[in-house]
């Protein structure tokens, strides 16, 4: 079977990651100079297959990945720490084992100690305090880069960032330290607002949609390594998907799934624009179905091109005050973005054509 050249489930590979060569150049410059970095954008831009493809390239570093996606504890902090030890490189792998042991923490054993009896369970502050300690022992054996994915998780926990900012601070230029997250409002928060730990701590990258050429030369190829013809359809897909990375794969994929031998592939794009909407509509559906009644009216109004001030807030029976508070709420979220002018958008095309479609105003 044919396998799609356009992938677009779960993290890509970092050989399938395109049109970021300007961002990739940006941090590498970055992490070679050690200067910390927090990269933010909403849910599927992309973050963490950029970060992985650095981390493939920079390859005099060893780089130690900690994703901290959902958690709510020290403890929890904890096992993802020591997990992403463990399953870092051997030249980062075996020493941090090493130093484990020396310790008493042993890191193979962490998350079956931590889910004994309160009694006999393990200070989790203590153990976090520790593997942050041996991330700077670890950066002085070896390059090091220490990636914190979805950063804004462990904000929640009381103490765990002012541990981080206490150990860390004094050796930025140690090693190289990117902090990424998905809630652009509650990331810049951490490090603009003057009583967070890591005020003024890190420089702020953000991670734009795709540029219309990206979108192009990854179509172009994508088509032509299967034998396929595109003709113009690069230019379909970009002006639904606004240069929406995951979306931008997901419609490609489906394009590409429609178009037959001796077929263009601007030909078909309606009918696979029709079968992508169909695949789609129940998790869409169940995203504003999430909402906030407040959220809804305001995500409709963006979806429709209006303003939330205007004659469809009134329509909609929305206050100013309501629609402001509602669309902090979405921007935090990333579920709203700005764009490069200034303006405010669903995030994802595929919400807002599902918001046009079902719920015109």
């Amino acid at each position: 079977m044919e396998v799609s050249p356009f992938p677009y489930q779960g993290p890509l590979q970092p050989a399938q990651v395109r049109g970021r060569d300007e961002l990739l150049a940006d941090l590498t410059e970055r992490v070679t100079e050690r200067r910390v970095t927090a990269l933010l954008g909403p849910r599927r831009f992309g973050k963490t297959s950029v970060l992985g493809r650095l981390a493939a390239d920079l390859t005099e570093v060893s780089t130690i990945a900690v994703d901290l996606f959902g958690v709510q504890t020290h403890a929890d902090v904890v096992v993802r720490l020591s997990t992403a030890m463990r399953e870092s490189v051997p030249q980062v792998r075996d020493p941090a084992i090493e130093l484990s042991v020396q310790a008493g923490i042993d890191l193979g054993g962490l998350q079956a100690k931590l889910a004994l009896s309160p009694a006999k369970r393990p200070d989790a502050h203590a153990l976090f305090d520790e593997l942050v300690q041996m991330l700077v022992v670890l950066a002085h054996r070896t390059p090091l880069l220490v990636v914190f994915d979805e950063f804004q998780s462990i904000t929640t926990i009381e103490g765990a960032t002012a541990v981080l900012r206490a150990h860390l601070q004094h050796h930025y230029s140690d090693l190289g330290l990117v902090f990424a997250g998905s809630a652009p409002s509650a990331m810049r928060d951490v490090f603009t607002r003057h009583d967070q730990p890591f005020f003024n701590q890190a420089d702020l990258v953000t991670i734009e949609p795709l540029e219309r050429a990206a979108v192009h030369a990854i179509v172009a190829e994508g088509f032509a390594a299967t034998d396929r013809d595109p003709g113009a359809v690069a230019g379909q897909i970009f002006e639904f998907t606004g240069g929406h990375p995951q979306r931008t794969m997901r419609a490609a994929d489906q394009v590409w799934r429609h178009t037959g031998p001796g077929e263009r592939a601007d030909e078909v794009w309606g009918r696979a624009l029709m079968s992508l909407r169909e695949a789609e509509a129940a998790v869409l559906a169940a995203t504003y179905g999430d909402l906030t009644s407040t959220e809804k009216k305001v995500a409709r109004i963006y979806a429709n091109g209006g303003s939330i001030y205007g004659s469809a807030a009134e329509r909609l029976e929305l206050s100013p005050g309501a629609a402001d508070h509602a669309r902090d709420s979405l921007l935090a979220d990333g579920k709203l973005r700005h764009t490069s002018d200034g303006d405010v958008v669903v995030t994802d095309p595929l919400l807002a054509d599902w918001l046009v479609q079902r719920l015109p105003l």
